[in-house]
C-alpha cells in the first residue's frame, strides 16, 4: 500500500501514578529520521520509542514530543549535595572576609543555591515507564500511521488519474507523427513548385530523400514506447505495492520526464510541441505527489 510522509499522531495513557501524553507528526524526507522530545530524566526508553516507531515509518522526518504528569509523591526524593554546600559555604566565607561584610551565613541561605537540594522525581522502575511509554506511543504510532495511509490513498488515486492522461497523450503523438512526414513531404513539394514556377518536372527521389531525413530526426517511437512502458511501470507499482516506493517512484518520473524532453526537442510541428508541453505539465505534477510518497 502507498503511504504518504505526512501525518500526525497523538495518545494520552495513564497508569495511575503517571500520565503521558505522546505527539508525533511527520514530513517529507529522503530517509528516517526521528527526533524525540521528552523529559531529561526518561532518556534511557528514546531507543525504544524510536524502535516503536521505525516499525511502521520508513521514510519521512519524525518529530516526536513526550510529556509526563500526574506523579504521585511516591514518585519524587529530595536530593541533598552536600559537597556542593560545602564549596559554596567556603566560597561565600572568603567573599565575606575579603570584602568585610557583615551577616551569618545561614542554612536557609545555603539550602536556596542552586543545586544543593533539589527534588526529582523517582524512577528507578525503568521497565514500568518502559511499558507506559510503549503503549502510549504505540497508539500514537497507529493513529500517525492511519493518517499516512489514508493519505497515500489519495495520492496514490491522483498518481493513476494523470498516468492516464499522458497515456492519451503518448497515444497522441502516436497518431500525429505519421501525418507530420506526409505534411512535411507535400509543404516540400508545394514549395518546389513554388519557386520553379511549374515550369519542370518534381523531383521526387528528392523529395522522397529529404522526407525520409526529416522522418529519420523527428522520429520518436524509441521516446514513446519508452514512456508507454514507464506509465504502465508507475501503475504497476502502486498497485501491488508491498513496501516503501517513493524513490523507485521518483527515479521513473526523472525517465518519463527525459524522454517527453527528447520528444519535445524532435518535434518540428507545433501540435506535437503543444501536447508534449501538456506531458511535461502532467509529469510535474506526478513529480510533486511522489515527493511525497513513502
Amino acid at each position: 500500500m502507498i503511504k504518504s510522509m505526512t501525518g500526525f499522531g497523538r495518545s494520552e495513557h495513564s497508569d495511575g501514578k503517571r500520565s503521558v501524553t505522546v505527539e508525533m507528526k511527520s514530513v517529507n524526507h529522503r530517509y528516517c529520521d526521528i527526533t524525540v522530545k521528552m523529559p531529561r530524566r526518561y532518556a534511557f526508553a528514546e531507543e525504544r520509542v524510536k524502535g516503536i516507531i521505525k516499525e511502521a515509518v520508513k521514510r519521512g522526518k519524525v518529530d516526536v514530543s513526550v510529556t509526563v504528569e500526574n506523579l504521585t509523591d511516591g514518585d519524587m526524593k529530595i536530593l541533598l549535595h552536600q559537597e556542593l554546600a560545602r564549596q559554596y559555604y567556603e566560597r561565600l566565607t572568603q567573599l565575606k572576609e575579603a570584602f568585610s561584610l557583615q551577616g551569618e551565613l545561614t542554612l536557609s541561605l545555603l539550602a536556596s543555591m542552586p543545586d544543593v537540594v533539589k527534588a526529582m522525581p523517582d524512577v528507578e522502575d525503568e521497565e514500568e515507564i518502559l511499558r507506559l511509554l510503549s503503549v502510549a506511543v504505540e497508539e500514537a504510532v497507529k493513529e500517525l500511521d492511519g493518517m499516512r495511509r489514508t493519505e497515500g490513498e489519495k495520492l496514490a488515486a491522483d498518481i493513476l488519474k494523470r498516468g492516464e492522461l499522458l497515456k492519451g497523450y503518448v497515444e497522441q503523438v502516436e497518431a500525429l507523427s505519421p501525418q507530420i512526414v506526409q505534411a512535411y513531404q507535400q509543404k516540400l513539394s508545394d514549395r518546389i513548385r513554388e519557386l520553379t514556377g511549374n515550369s519542370g518536372e518534381l523531383p521526387e527521389e528528392r523529395i522522397l530523400v529529404e522526407a525520409a531525413i526529416f522522418a529519420d530526426k523527428s522520429n520518436v517511437t524509441e521516446e514513446l514506447v519508452r514512456l508507454d512502458s514507464h506509465i504502465s511501470q508507475l501503475r504497476q507499482i502502486i498497485e501491488n505495492a508491498r513496501e516503501p516506493e517513493g524513490k523507485k517512484l521518483d527515479f521513473i518520473v526523472q525517465e518519463m520526464n527525459r524522454e517527453a524532453n527528447t520528444t519535445g526537442s524532435k518535434s518540428a510541428d507545433i501540435s506535437i510541441t503543444n501536447i508534449v508541453v501538456e506531458m511535461k505539465s502532467e509529469i510535474e505534477k506526478i513529480r510533486e505527489q511522489v515527493q511525497n510518497i513513502e
